[in-house]
């Protein structure tokens, strides 16, 4: 029961942050513009205050990475070890022994066909 809450708990922060990652405005050119692209940015330098968007990115990341890990563990925990096990099949089946003939009865044997004519000779 509690790992469907939690599941379902991890969905729905999954799609607030991709709604919250999408409604974010570009930066300009990212990296590229630290190495003499257009922008101003420095590569590690000052930035302005984080936007709420910002903030509430961070947050639903961490829950994100937060919430799979908790859902890894507690996957692991779980007694069944398979998505299959549980669920009533054939399973493996012993292979039929194959039987070898041992002499060939010359009585039973069908003539081959007649051998074709021998390639002609180039001239």
């Amino acid at each position: 029961m509690l790992s469907v809450l939690l599941t379902a708990l991890y969905v729905v922060v999954c799609l607030l942050l991709l709604i919250v990652v999408l409604m974010q405005q570009g930066k300009g050119g990212g990296l590229t513009a630290n190495f003499g692209g257009s922008g101003s940015d420095a590569a590690f330098g000052a930035r302005a205050g984080a936007s709420l968007l910002t903030r509430t990115t961070t947050v639903l990341g961490a829950l994100f990475m937060v919430g799979a890990m908790t859902l890894a563990i507690l996957g692991q925990r779980d007694e069944t070890s398979s998505v299959l096990s549980g669920v009533e099949g054939p399973g493996l089946q012993p292979p039929a022994p194959v039987s070898i003939p041992t002499a060939i009865d010359p009585a039973q044997e069908t003539p081959d066909e007649e051998p074709a004519d021998p390639p002609a000779e180039p001239e």
